[in-house]
């Protein structure tokens, strides 16, 4: 372990040190589940993570490290997913501006007539890959198109956590393979390699993934069965159309999104110009939804209005349709929705922060190297440590960067090119990240998509059938890109 990761006087922690926070972090989070069911998130999962984060400051402060050293490392993790936790709340006022705009209800009301439901989970992915591909952001994507696919999904009678899986495997597959996407540069960037050859070499194991995921989404559709939606599709369009003004220039909102986040604008500025957007074609279009939402308020009618459309931005739309379904799809949205999240993404940087401060981090990737013997089995680890990263550490970024740093000169020992590595952080990292609850994007897609990251993980069949297919190929030895000008395959 370099001086660099860790304090000039602390001591490299021993094997069983790096495991006791680990322990104590599984044990709370199974005990949560058991005690709490699916309320887990809503606070025990938090104290768990940050009681193993006070075994991780126990540890490091035994080997040497001060108090001041965790608190700093604590801070500058929290500083660095500071932007996460803003994106999430403008995503919040997106969605309720959206909302009551008429932009989403108009987005499930034209999704409803043209996607069948025996279609629908493959369509629903392969038109989240095709715009994950074009603006590089799966979080973009499933905050605006992905949150009026769930809309549809739930409209049809169909399983939203089929569906939240299919809207996540497209926004992933489409992040993952585009060079406008920040893990797709990352990757080759902390590796070592090219970013187009990189996204080249990563082909071999994503498409082949991608492929069997629409197959299986394809079989799940033809097999849906919608019997048990009593309402049906007619009743909730019938109901949207009584309760909002439906257009095709309602979709103007999505339209500026997409297309500012295509020219590579900032995500923040981005979400913000889409709510203000909302919130001026709420007040032109949805004059009466605006008007219900403002009988609380004193004033004059447009002081009530300023006051309904200020309201929608931090605690979401509410309205009483008479159709309990389309109440339940769409009362929703807003910041304050959003702040369980990222009490959750805080409680887990500071625990990353703190295994990584104390050296703990480093120890456990240490430590798998011992048991590498080939090639191959250096590529399995590295997709595995990417996992690991993310369920540790809860940060994508960190899971692309610290096997990245640390695997570097064993690839180059082992004669193996740069894009083997930059491949395997990607499928271990990029593409798990959204798999674990308290990593900060799956803590996302979970609020965002309204089903809980245990719901939707045997769905999102790209996510995870992708690391399988990379480390069933690095372990028969297939397109092991060798160092050489030919970089021919082991």
């Amino acid at each position: 372990m370099s001086g660099d990761d860790l304090v000039n006087d602390q001591r490299e922690p021993r094997l069983w040190q790096a495991l006791m926070p680990l322990a104590v972090l599984v044990a709370m989070l199974t005990a949560a589940v058991a005690l709490f069911g699916s309320d887990s998130s809503y606070g025990p999962n938090q104290i768990g993570l940050l009681a193993a984060a006070g075994f991780a400051i126990a540890v490091g402060m035994s080997n040497g490290s001060s108090w001041k050293d965790f608190e700093n490392a604590i801070a500058q993790s929290i500083a660095v997913s500071s932007n996460a936790m803003l994106i999430l709340l403008m995503v919040g006022a997106v969605i309720g501006s959206w909302i009551l705009s008429g932009t989403v209800p108009t987005l499930i009301y034209y999704g409803l007539e043209l996607l069948h439901p025996s279609v629908f989970y493959a369509a629903s992915c392969l038109i989240c890959a095709v715009i994950g591909l074009a603006i590089g952001s799966s979080w973009t994507v499933a905050g605006t198109v992905g949150v009026a696919l769930m809309g549809v999904a739930v409209g049809l009678g169909l399983n939203p956590a089929i569906a939240a899986g299919a809207v996540i495997s497209g926004a992933y597959f489409g992040d993952k393979m585009s060079p406008l996407s920040d893990t797709t540069n990352l990757a080759p960037a902390v590796a070592g390699s090219e970013l187009f050859d990189h996204i080249r070499h990563m082909a071999w194991t994503t498409l082949p993934s991608f492929a069997l995921a629409l197959l299986i989404f394809v079989a799940l559709g033809l097999s849906a069965d919608v019997s048990g939606n009593v309402q049906g599709p007619a009743a909730l369009l019938a109901s949207i159309d009584a309760q909002f003004a439906i257009g095709l220039h309602l979709l103007i909102p999505v339209i500026v999104v997409l297309g500012l986040a295509m020219r590579r604008a900032p995500a923040l500025p981005t979400l913000a110009a889409g709510a203000v957007i909302g919130l001026i074609f709420a007040a032109i279009f949805q004059g009466e939804r605006v008007a219900e939402l403002s009988t609380a308020f004193p004033g004059s009618s447009t002081t009530r209005a300023v006051a309904g459309l200020w309201q929608v931005l931090f605690s979401g739309y509410s309205g009483d349709s008479g159709n309990e379904n389309l109440d339940a799809l769409l009362n929703r949205g807003g910041m304050a929705s959003m702040l369980n999240t990222i009490w959750l993404i805080l409680c887990a940087m500071a625990f990353g922060a703190c295994m990584e401060r104390a050296g703990l981090l480093q120890r456990l990737i240490i430590g798998l190297l011992r048991g590498v013997r080939n090639a191959g089995s250096l590529v399995a680890v590295t997709v595995l440590t990417a996992f690991g990263v993310n369920l540790i550490a809860s940060d994508q970024y960190l899971s692309i960067v610290l096997p990245g740093r640390l695997y570097r000169i064993e690839y180059e020992r082992m004669g193996l090119d740069a894009r083997n590595l930059s491949r395997a952080t990607e499928d271990g990292g990029t593409l798990t990240s959204v798999l674990v609850p308290w990593n900060t994007c799956g803590a996302y897609m979970s609020a965002t998509l309204g089903i809980s990251t245990f719901h939707y993980l045997p769905y999102a069949f790209f996510n995870w059938l992708s690391p399988l297919i990379a480390i069933a190929m690095a372990l028969a030895g297939f397109k092991l890109l060798r160092k050489g000008p030919a970089s021919a395959a082991s």
